[in-house]
């Protein structure tokens, strides 16, 4: 007897509690459902405090409650992993509280919202320059801040996933044999990355891409490709000639040493 009593007593504590809820939801007193929002936004209810918020955010801008209330209402959409709205809420709070305790806090928060919407690198990568702008802001805006070391971070990560992209899109001009492509593609990457652990790979893919357009050359352009591609191999090989892709580079540049010799040697007509 005593298990179904104590389910009993369970299933009515719920019910009870659940139409505490829907009563307070339902009636025009905003003490009692800042109360109860504030209640379940403790206790990780987000989506029920979430719809009592909702209802009660205009009527507390400008009150001394608000800044609380406009804290925990853009925390609840981080929580629940709605950043869109989550990035805008906390930017509504730091500019509404300014001199708030919890500005600071608030625009990390309304940083990292923008980086939780940061895609794969194959994707357009719009969030993720937000996010490097909003992180850069808060690192400027509070240069001794304790989570500074948390924003630097996330910055490095979101600056390797761009250079991803970069590094992967010249990869993909050489895959599909648009040399030209590739070989700028390389080199816008060499300048602007100057710290990248893809430089090496960089600038081996911009040697073979330069190697392989000289010799799908017609043939009045092959040989001053030739060159071109030759110089690519030293400047590889003054970086990186003790690599594990130096062999590799050292053949190709072998048969270029071939063709240029093999077309000096031909007879001129």
């Amino acid at each position: 007897m005593r298990l179904p009593l104590f389910i009993l007593l369970c299933l009515t504590i719920v019910l009870s509690s659940c139409s505490e809820y829907q009563r307070v939801l339902r009636k025009d007193d905003m003490g009692k459902k800042f109360a109860m929002a504030d209640s379940l936004y403790s206790k990780g209810k987000y989506r029920k405090s979430l719809k009592l918020m909702e209802q009660i955010v205009p009527s507390y801008r400008g009150k001394p409650q608000g800044e609380k209330l406009m804290f925990i209402y853009s925390n609840t959409y981080y929580k629940l992993e709605d950043y869109y709205l989550a990035g805008y809420q906390f930017e509504r709070f730091t500019q509404a509280y300014p001199q708030s305790d919890s500005v600071e806090v608030a625009s990390l928060k309304a940083a990292k919202s923008f980086y939780q919407l940061s895609p794969r690198y194959s994707l357009d990568q719009k969030d993720t320059y937000k996010a490097l702008e909003k992180l850069q802001e808060f690192i400027n805006r509070y240069p001794n801040s304790d989570k500074r070391t948390e924003a630097n971070t996330l910055v490095a990560e979101l600056r390797e996933k761009l250079e991803t992209k970069e590094y992967e899109t010249a990869k993909q001009y050489l895959h599909v044999e648009d040399y030209k492509a590739a070989i700028g593609a390389f080199d816008n990457f060499i300048t602007d990355n100057p710290g990248s652990h893809y430089r090496k790979d960089a600038f081996y893919g911009r040697f073979v891409a330069a190697y392989k357009l000289a010799i799908n050359s017609i043939p009045r352009l092959v040989q001053e490709r030739l060159v071109t591609a030759k110089g690519y191999y030293n400047n590889f090989m003054k970086y990186y000639k003790d690599t594990e892709l130096a062999p590799d580079a050292t053949a190709i540049y072998q048969d270029i040493e071939s063709r240029t010799v093999t077309t000096e040697k031909e007879p001129t007509s």
